[in-house]
């Protein structure tokens, strides 16, 4: 904790716990069945998106992602109630209603995505990379990813062409231990997924991601290797999902004891634990925290509630021929 200014801490710990009760709210709709479709929770996995993020700078970088995007929009700085709005399909989303919950976008914020197909936002993140390069700008990509994807050619494509072209970008494998209802131990033929990188050239690390400042302290190093020397690199972040795979998944493919074994990890109570320990927060500051992040999903749901269905010709708008 040493080094760590006590408001950047508070921004961390109030990011995750932001995340953590939109995505129960969000479940809570998706039960009533205001949100349709696919829907993938974040919870337990909050330190990896805003670690990550909180290691770089929006104006000049940029961040992709798969369909588990909503700890991802929030944590660039994606208005609640804009991202609930999307989910609900509503006009006002950040997609106009049009995307849904794996396809939040934020061009403004560098944010491009939020995509359904696992493994193929990882060439256009490169691409954005060789973008930057190409055109000499000061600029990194964090690209994230679940451990499926690491099985797709494409992951395997991508970082030989950044290998290669020595692209700053910093590829980032949220090792969630289960791709859909799988192991990713039965699936991969190596355990320890940042071996990968040296196939391809670059420096690879495994970082414990339910420690939200051990993700930002390993990304921004990756960062400034792919800032100040054109490096890419690869992070598996070791983090863990407390519900199933989507919405539709009960998860009984693992057992309640290892539920609760990882439970006992969560990243939001380590780093209250830190912060309590310090003096840097109070139980009483954090029950205020927490109460007005519950405010804040409650006027998101409200929004989205009041808000208007896209009008049928929306239908033939966004569509490039």
């Amino acid at each position: 904790m040493d080094g760590y200014e006590p408001e950047f801490l508070k921004r961390l710990l109030e990011q995750m716990v932001l995340i953590r009760r939109f995505e129960e709210k969000a479940a809570q709709m998706y039960g009533l069945r205001k949100i349709g479709g696919f829907c993938h929770i974040y919870i337990g996995q909050e330190a990896v998106s805003t670690g990550s993020i909180a290691a770089i700078d929006l104006k000049k970088d940029y961040a992709l992602t798969a369909y588990r995007d909503h700890g991802h929009a929030i944590s660039v700085g994606m208005a609640p109630k804009i991202i609930m709005a999307e989910l609900f399909g509503k006009i006002t989303g950040c997609s106009r209603g049009k995307g849904g919950s794996m396809h939040l976008f934020d061009v403004d914020r560098h944010f491009y995505g939020g995509h359904g197909i696992v493994g193929a936002h990882i060439p256009l993140a490169t691409g954005v990379a060789l973008k930057v390069k190409y055109n000499n700008e000061d600029g990194v990509v964090l690209c994230f990813f679940g451990d499926g994807a690491v099985h797709q050619g494409a992951f395997h494509e991508s970082l030989n062409m950044a290998g290669v072209w020595k692209l700053p970008v910093v590829y980032i494998c949220e090792n969630n231990q289960y791709g859909m209802g799988t192991d990713f131990r039965r699936v991969s033929a190596v355990h320890d997924l940042s071996s990968l990188s040296t196939s391809y050239n670059m420096p690879g690390k495994q970082v414990d991601g339910m420690d939200v400042l051990a993700v930002y302290e390993n990304v921004t190093e990756a960062v400034k290797l792919a800032r100040n020397e054109s490096q890419p690199s690869l992070l598996e972040i070791r983090t863990y999902r407390y519900m199933g795979h989507s919405m539709s998944d009960p998860a009984t493919y693992r057992t309640k004891e290892e539920l609760q074994k990882h439970k006992q990890q969560d990243p939001i109570l380590i780093l209250k634990g830190k912060m309590t320990a310090t003096g840097a927060i109070t139980d009483e500051q954090y029950k205020q925290m927490d109460q007005q992040c519950k405010q804040t999903v409650a006027e998101a749901v409200e929004f989205a509630e009041a808000s208007r269905v896209p009008a049928i010709e929306t239908l033939y708008e966004d569509v490039f021929k």
